[in-house]
């Protein structure tokens, strides 16, 4: 049963490593969750492909700053 499960997440782990090489960004801890949540989301809507998830993750998050959607504004946070 464990089987599938490191399945699914080694392939979200390489959509959202294929995403950082597409884009050429370093490590971001804040995108990397944003990213995984996306990856996750895909999943459960049945994605299984690595290839497919990164496509999908490459062309709706361009670049670093998509990834910032949710960010508090800095008016918000004193």
């Amino acid at each position: 049963m464990s089987k599938p499960a490191q399945d699914g997440r080694s392939m979200m782990s390489t959509a959202v490593k294929e995403w950082y090489v597409y884009y050429n960004v370093g490590w971001d801890d804040q995108a990397s969750s944003f990213l995984c949540d996306a990856a996750i989301e895909l999943y459960n809507e049945g994605c299984r492909s690595a290839e497919d998830m990164a496509a999908i993750l490459i062309r709706t998050y361009v670049g670093l700053a998509a990834t910032r959607v949710n960010a508090p504004s800095s008016n918000s946070v004193h």
